[in-house]
């Protein structure tokens, strides 16, 4: 797996300061993508043990919030297998700290509906994550007034809450979260 990028102060990928890892690798294509070199999967860097290290150390203050997966595609089945160690060193080292992810698959009929049943990862990747934001990005949707998304069809998420009700249950985008 690759990586794009990593932001270290990031404020616009979820609520608070966070740590975001921008991954390399993604099959939508969505016309109007903010980072449409993130498709190539072997666009960046090598993601290694190396980097993992860093992401957890940015993760140490105090004033980080949480941490933000994006890209790219964090759940195509390659980039799924790649995160999976950190997900459960960061979920376990800093289990106060919410981990959010962007992802252009829906989370009912893409993630749970077909990719559940085919790869124990995908199970064990949404066990880490608090929020979802899911959905392509539809250009003609576009509305820059969406607090943590970029298009109206894009759901907000509550991941853990929504496996255990078996519904889905969004965020209230005008409260904070947790």
């Amino acid at each position: 797996m690759n990586y794009a990028a990593i932001k270290k102060y990031d404020v616009a990928n979820g609520p608070g300061v966070r740590v975001s890892l921008f991954v390399s690798g993604c099959t939508h294509h969505c016309p109007g993508c903010f980072n449409p070199e993130t498709w190539d999967f072997n666009y960046g860097s090598p993601f290694d043990s190396d980097v993992i290290n860093e992401i957890l150390q940015a993760m140490e203050p105090s004033y980080i919030r949480g941490f933000t997966l994006l890209g790219g595609e964090p759940f195509e089945y390659k980039n799924q297998q790649g995160l999976l160690p950190l997900l459960k060193k960061m979920k376990s080292r800093f289990p106060n700290k919410d981990i959010w992810c962007f992802s252009g698959y829906t989370f009912d009929k893409d993630i749970l509906g077909d990719m559940m049943t085919k790869w124990p990862e995908t199970k064990e990747m949404l066990s880490y994550i608090d929020v979802l934001v899911d959905g392509e990005f539809v250009m003609d949707k576009k509305d820059l007034s969406l607090r943590f998304r970029g298009s109206s069809n894009q759901r907000i998420i509550k991941v853990q809450e929504s496996l255990k009700e078996d519904t889905v249950i969004l965020w209230d985008d005008t409260q904070e979260f947790m």
